[in-house]
């Protein structure tokens, strides 16, 4: 039913790990973006941004023709939406959940990544932009962990896209510099979605 554009980066894992949980029918398509194949015309056709994940839906719910999305968050909204799954009709916790999901795409996960590019592919170090970033991946961590210690999950009360869009980054902590023994709410939170069954076998999909 799903097709799945997909490489084992965070942006990837947060659909695997939507999709194991589900139970949404789907085949993996891997993109090896290390050979540029995201940049291939069959592949900008689905995602125009040249980045994974992308999906094509060959049974929307208005029964047309096969629907394609780019964008891991709207991914996340549109499968949440066609399962009925994950994302509460309830009008506050939605609300939540969706602030929490454009926090990590607009913040956490942004500024991540240029800590990751900076820290480990740029071809010389540039201090001031280490710096800079590992300032504001401390700071981002820091807003995490207070919401953890108030709530059990991102958005509340239930697990959630939120979860699934801010897990795969805290993964790479260690890739960070980052210590989750300073986090100690964002670790307690952090353990409980490893150990989650549907997450080791997202998390083996990548090895696949």
């Amino acid at each position: 039913m799903i097709d799945l554009y997909y490489a084992g980066t965070p942006n990837g894992h947060k659909i695997t790990l939507f999709l194991e949980e589900s139970g949404l029918p789907y085949k993996l398509h891997r993109v090896n973006i290390g050979k540029g194949e995201q940049f291939k015309p069959e592949f900008l056709a689905i995602a125009p941004n040249n980045k994974i994940p992308a999906i094509v839906d060959h049974q929307p719910v208005d029964g047309g023709a096969p629907l394609s999305l780019f964008e891991s968050g709207a991914i996340l909204v549109y499968l949440a939406e066609k399962s009925g799954k994950f994302l509460s009709a309830e009008l506050r916790e939605r609300s939540a959940t969706l602030q929490w999901l454009f926090w990590q795409m607009g913040g956490f996960g942004p500024m991540l990544g240029q800590k990751h590019h900076f820290n480990h592919f740029a071809p010389q170090p540039v201090p001031y932009a280490i710096e800079r970033f590992q300032v504001e991946t401390q700071r981002l961590y820091g807003v995490l962990n207070r919401q953890l210690e108030q709530k059990p999950w991102v958005a509340g009360e239930h697990y959630s896209i939120a979860d699934m869009a801010i897990w795969p980054w805290v993964n790479a902590h260690e890739r960070q510099r980052i210590d989750l023994a300073d986090y100690p709410a964002v670790r307690n939170w952090f353990e409980r979605i490893r150990t989650r069954p549907a997450t080791q076998r997202a998390l083996a999909l990548a090895n696949g």
